[in-house]
């Protein structure tokens, strides 16, 4: 089979726009019947930097259709298959798409990027381009896509970086993986390395169509053809044109698994080693991060706790598995410097304990039986270590996590250890804080900048929660009935805060909360304010 790559030249001054356009359909229409592969770069409908969300979308209006006429009209003439990466318009917007065109001049398959770049994701007023990037907040497994016996496994740019990948493509036994790509800020020397590293582990072909930012650029380009076993059989750089080589899509590389061990492709040996337990997050139970995670939003107050002791494993496991997309629960230190989850400063409501849980060692508290005041069938539930919660259920759904407070000082070894754990289980962008003091906020803002904090109702000041959100840089509050108003949503809203509101466990309560514009309802009854919200 002979495969063809792409390679044309790629402007950061929009005025050149036609120019590189032409430039690389002739380099198209140079192809001919000997060609049995043609692949393009990413954006072939945008072959220049545009520099705002306008000019990005009037290129894909100008040149879209043209290329995808071009890219068909090419197959049929040189009766090859033809991939082209160009944007699919869907009723959300134009989504990074690359084509597969039959030698018929047939679309036979579209792989839409699986990691969309920040500047695709983020919105027009923070200087992105507002893709349409809505599918990718879902479970999927690898797109592959069969043509004359051969399995098309696919990479556009960015996807090159998330090597957890690698595996799954390489389970799906692809033969080929075409990568569009553009990868505009990386050394050829680091790009080779990416490439080669994704043949070996996939044990697959890679053919790459690029841009070249210029022949004497040292970044960009390096479209290439790589075989299995990482053999280097074309890398243009940063050269301005086409290229050609004879491959075997279905030759693979097959090496000793450990010393002296059977044959086997690379990933198959580290098949029989892997410990997934060990490593990020990952896999289809995983929820969208909090941000993109869609409003409104039930949350389930202390677990499902009308089923279950209120912050016990069994209140948060009835919840998550009913679907709650947030539980709350509360986090107090032990005197011995454990995290524990209990909403009272006192043992006596909830076990058979007395006493403040903070004074309490972890292991006193063990003795304790924290079910059988709810009901018989509990009998013996242990307290709850804030780690066991994470073990469980880091990534299954976001956390509200109320830090329990008396004063605007906080236990800094305390502090360290909740977010270190959070660190741990690799769950920052699934959880935020719910905090009432400010000086405890503060604290935390500043220890940990990149987790989210929610402000907490002070009795002291109760209508000035919003404002409080505002001075603290906060993106959250969570309101307390009955100290707001339809003014203090809106203008939190206004500033950019998410509103919470405790508590609804009543249907006509809740739907009110939802016309007032509030976006996370907390419930002791999860699953009957779901239904009756129909969410």
């Amino acid at each position: 089979m002979k495969v063809t790559i792409i390679q044309p030249y790629y402007s950061f001054d929009k005025n050149d726009t036609q120019m590189c356009f032409d430039e690389m359909v002739k380099l198209l229409d140079e192809c001919d019947g000997s060609h049995d592969l043609i692949v393009l770069p990413e954006y072939s409908d945008i072959p220049a930097v545009q520099g705002s969300k306008k000019a990005f979308h009037e290129a894909i209006e100008k040149y879209n259709s043209v290329i995808m006429d071009k890219a068909k009209a090419a197959a049929v003439r040189c009766n090859a298959i033809v991939f082209v990466n160009a944007a699919e318009k869907t009723e959300t917007g134009y989504r990074n798409t690359t084509h597969a065109i039959d030698r018929s001049g047939n679309v036979v398959g579209k792989y839409f990027k699986a990691h969309p770049a920040p500047s695709e994701v983020k919105t027009e007023a923070q200087g992105g381009n507002e893709v349409d990037v809505g599918y990718s907040y879902f479970p999927d497994e690898p797109y592959v896509i069969e043509i004359e016996g051969i399995r098309f496994g696919f990479m556009t740019c960015y996807d090159f970086y998330f090597y957890e990948n690698f595996a799954p493509l390489a389970r799906k036994n692809i033969d080929v993986i075409i990568g569009c790509s553009h990868q505009r800020s990386d050394s050829h020397e680091a790009l080779s390395i990416i490439n080669r590293f994704l043949c070996y582990n996939t044990n697959a072909y890679l053919i790459r169509s690029s841009v070249s930012l210029g022949e004497d650029s040292d970044i960009c380009g390096c479209s290439c053809v790589i075989a299995p076993d990482g053999e280097v059989l074309i890398d243009m750089k940063s050269r301005i044109g086409k290229e050609s080589c004879e491959i075997d899509p279905h030759k693979k590389y097959y090496k000793p698994a450990g010393f002296r061990g059977a044959l086997k492709a690379h990933y198959e040996y580290i098949e029989e080693g892997r410990r997934p337990w060990l490593y990020r997050n990952g896999g289809a139970f995983i929820v969208p991060f909090d941000e993109f995670m869609t409003y409104p939003r039930i949350c389930a107050h202390r677990g499902f706790n009308t089923v279950a002791p209120e912050n016990s494993m069994p209140a948060f496991s009835s919840a998550i598995a009913l679907g709650a997309e947030e539980i709350e629960f509360d986090l107090w230190p032990t005197a011995d410097g454990e995290i524990v989850s209990l909403h009272d400063a006192t043992l006596d409501r909830v076990s058979n304990g007395s006493g403040k849980v903070y004074e309490k060692t972890f292991d006193e508290l063990k003795e304790l039986d924290f079910g059988s005041k709810f009901g018989e069938k509990y009998a013996g539930l242990k307290i709850v270590k804030f780690e066991d919660i994470l073990k469980k259920f880091a990534g299954h759904t976001v956390m509200n996590i109320h830090v329990k407070t008396l004063s605007d000082e906080y236990d800094e070894a305390a502090m360290k250890k909740i977010v270190e754990l959070i660190r741990r289980y690799d769950c920052e962008k699934h959880v935020y804080f719910m905090i009432s003091h400010d000086g405890v906020i503060r604290k935390f803002k500043e220890y940990a900048p990149d987790i989210a904090i929610c402000v907490g109702h002070r009795s002291d000041a109760p209508w000035a929660i919003v404002d409080r959100a505002i001075e603290l840089g906060c993106n959250k509050v969570q309101l307390f009935k009955p100290y707001f108003n339809q003014e203090m949503i809106n203008k939190a809203h206004a500033n950019g805060i998410k509103c919470n509101v405790f508590y609804a466990d009543d249907a006509d309560e809740a739907k009110k909360y939802l016309e007032m514009g509030i976006d996370t309802i907390l419930t002791n009854d999860y699953l009957y304010i779901k239904n009756a919200l129909g969410m």
